[in-house]
C-alpha cells in the first residue's frame, strides 16, 4: 500500500465560495477516490485561511469580530463540501491553535538560522493584496498593482524579512532537475521563465498591527502579525504534525500533490518549496496549477455579476452532474468557459442519454424477462466488448494518474455508448418472442455486468450515482470497499432493484 497526501488551497474566507472553489476540491476529491480504488493509503486535506486585513474588513461590515465572520463563512464552505461528497480527511483552519504553534515554531526555527531579519521597507503596498511591490515592479504598472491593477499605497516601514533570494539558485536547480514538480508544463516553463528573468526579493513575512490587526501575533514582537501568506502555506505541514506529531509528519511528507488555481502559482512554485528547503524539508513532489472558469471568456467576479454560484447549481442539477460537467468540460489544467447551456446539454447527452438510459433500459429489461433475477452459463464478456475492456484496464489508470480526468471519462463513455448500441444491434425484444432464453439470458447478464463495471471507473467522479448503480444492481456490499480488482469480469448472477431513472433530462426550453 502506497501513501498518498493531497491537499487544496487554503480559501480566503472574505466572501462565500463560489465555482472556482467547487472546481478544485471536486478534482482534488476525485483524485483521492481514484487512489483509494487503488488501494493507497490517501490523506486529503483541505481548509480555509482567515486572517488577514480583508477579513477583518468584511466581518467589521457585517458586524462582526472576524472570528465570528470566519466561522459562518466556514460553515458555508463545509456545507458545499457535503453537498459535493467531498471526502477529505482533514479541514484545517488557519485559526486552529495547533497551526499558530506551527506557524511560531517554524518562525522561530528559521530567525535562529539566520534566515529572517528586520528592515525597513520602502516601496510600494497594495491593500486589497496585502502585497508589497518595488518601483521596478510597478513601472508597467503606472503606479498600480500588478495583480488587481488598483492604486498603491507608497510607504516606509520597518518589518520582518525572510531570505527567499539566498536561495534562488537552489530553486532553478531543482527546478531543472525536477521537470515534474510545477504541472502542467505551460506552468513550469512559467515559473522557470520568471526565476531565470528576475532576482527574488526576500519576502516580507510580517505586518504591523496599526495596519493589519487581524493575524498571527509575530513571536518575540507583539507589534507585528505574521503575513497572511506565509502563514496559509504552512497548513500543508502543520495539518500532519509538524513539530507536534513528529511520527505522523513523516509518513505524510512530502505532499504528493498540492491542487492550486494558476493565480497562485508563484507562492506554491517560489515561496513555498524555498520555505521548505530552509526548514531542511522536501519540496512537494507536484504542484499542479489549474486554470480558471470563465463566464463567456470573462475572469468571473463580484463587478462584473458574473459569478456562478455551485449552491444553486446543485440545488438545480445535482452535485454529480456539476462534479461531471466541470471534469468533463475541458482537460484539466486549461481555462474553460461556464454556460448554463453547455451545462444543461452535456447532463442530458452524457448523463441522461448515455448512461442513466443504458442503466434504465437493462434493469427494466431484467424485471421484465426474468423478474429482477439474471445470470448465465456463459460467463466471458461478448467479443463485441472485449476491444473496449482491454483498453479501459490499460488507459484508465495512467489517465488518472496523470490528472487527464477528461480522457479518462471519454474512454469509460466509449463503452458505455458501446453496450447502447450493443442493445440495439442484438434486439433483445426478438429474442424473447423467439424464447431463445440462454441467449437472452447471457445478453442481459453481460450488459449488468459491464454496468457493474463501468460503475466501479465512474465512482471517483459521480459517487451519488455510483453507489445508486450497485444498490441497484444488488451490489450494495461493494459500496464501502469499492477497487480497481472489481474491474474483471467476475460476477456469478445479479438480483435487481430497479430504480428512478439517475439523471432526468432537462427540458432545454428552460435556457
Amino acid at each position: 500500500m502506497s501513501k498518498f497526501y493531497l491537499t487544496t488551497p487554503l480559501y480566503y474566507v472574505n466572501a462565500s465560495p463560489h465555482i472556482g472553489h467547487a472546481y478544485t476540491n471536486i478534482a482534488a476529491d476525485t483524485l483521492a477516490r481514484f487512489k483509494r480504488l487503488k488501494k493507497d493509503e490517501v490523506f486529503f486535506l483541505t481548509g480555509t485561511d482567515e486572517h488577514g486585513e480583508k477579513v477583518r474588513e468584511a466581518a467589521q461590515a457585517k458586524g462582526k469580530s472576524p472570528k465570528e465572520f470566519a466561522d459562518e463563512v466556514v460553515a458555508n464552505f463545509q456545507k458545499l463540501w457535503k453537498m459535493l461528497d467531498i471526502s477529505y480527511d482533514f479541514f484545517i483552519r488557519t485559526t486552529d491553535e495547533l497551526h499558530k504553534k506551527v506557524v511560531k515554531k517554524v518562525i522561530e526555527i528559521l530567525w535562529d538560522k539566520g534566515d529572517i531579519y528586520k528592515s525597513t521597507y520602502k516601496g510600494f503596498y497594495c491593500i486589497p493584496c496585502e502585497s508589497f511591490f518595488s518601483e521596478t515592479q510597478v513601472k508597467e504598472t503606472e503606479g498600480r498593482c500588478p495583480e488587481c491593477k488598483r492604486p498603491l499605497e507608497e510607504i516606509k516601514e520597518d518589518n520582518y524579512f525572510f531570505k527567499l533570494s539566498k536561495y534562488q539558485e537552489w530553486l532553478k536547480s531543482y527546478l531543472k532537475d525536477n521537470p515534474g514538480a510545477v504541472k502542467p508544463s505551460i506552468r513550469y516553463n512559467e515559473v522557470v521563465g520568471f526565476l531565470e528573468a528576475n532576482s527574488l526579493n526576500d519576502l516580507c513575512i510580517s505586518r504591523p498591527k496599526h495596519r493589519v490587526s487581524w493575524g498571527i501575533e509575530f513571536p518575540g514582537d507583539s507589534n507585528y502579525v505574521v503575513y497572511v501568506w506565509f502563514d496559509a502555506l504552512l497548513n500543508y505541514i502543520s495539518g500532519v504534525g509538524f513539530y507536534y506529531q513528529e511520527e505522523n509528519f513523516r509518513k505524510w511528507w512530502p505532499a504528493d500533490c498540492h491542487f492550486i488555481g494558476k493565480d497562485i502559482l508563484r507562492q506554491h512554485a517560489i515561496f513555498w518549496p524555498i520555505i521548505l528547503h530552509a526548514l531542511d524539508l522536501s519540496p512537494p513532489n507536484t504542484v499542479f496549477a489549474h486554470g480558471w472558469w470563465l463566464v463567456e471568456q470573462e475572469k468571473m467576479s463580484k463587478s462584473k455579476g458574473n459569478i456562478v454560484n455551485p449552491f444553486d447549481c446543485i440545488e438545480e442539477f445535482g452535485s454529480d452532474a456539476l462534479r461531471y460537467f466541470l471534469l468533463r468540460e475541458i482537460p484539466f489544467g486549461l481555462d474553460g468557459n461556464f454556460s448554463r447551456e453547455k451545462f444543461i446539454k452535456r447532463i442530458n447527452s452524457d448523463l441522461a442519454n448515455d448512461l442513466g438510459n443504458l442503466v434504465f433500459r437493462v434493469l427494466n429489461m431484467s424485471e421484465k424477462y426474468f423478474g429482477g433475477k439474471v445470470s448465465s452459463l456463459k460467463r466471458e464478456p461478448p467479443l463485441e466488448f472485449k476491444p473496449l475492456l482491454d483498453d479501459l484496464s490499460k488507459s484508465y489508470v495512467p489517465f488518472m494518474d496523470s490528472l487527464e480526468f477528461s480522457s479518462a471519462l471519454e474512454r469509460v463513455w466509449s463503452f458505455i455508448n458501446l453496450m447502447n448500441k450493443f442493445i440495439e444491434d442484438k434486439k433483445p425484444w426478438i429474442m424473447w418472442r423467439e424464447r431463445r432464453i440462454e441467449e437472452l439470458k447471457y445478453f442481459l447478464f453481460s450488459l449488468l455486468e459491464g454496468i457493474r463495471i463501468v460503475t466501479v471507473y465512474v465512482s471517483p467522479f459521480l459517487p451519488k450515482a455510483g453507489a445508486d448503480i450497485l444498490s441497484q444492481l444488488g451490489q450494495s456490499s461493494l459500496k464501502e470497499n469499492l477497487t480497481l480488482d472489481e474491474v474483471c469480469w467476475k460476477t456469478e448472477g445479479f438480483i435487481t432493484q430497479k430504480g428512478s431513472p439517475l439523471f432526468p433530462r432537462i427540458d432545454e426550453s428552460i435556457l
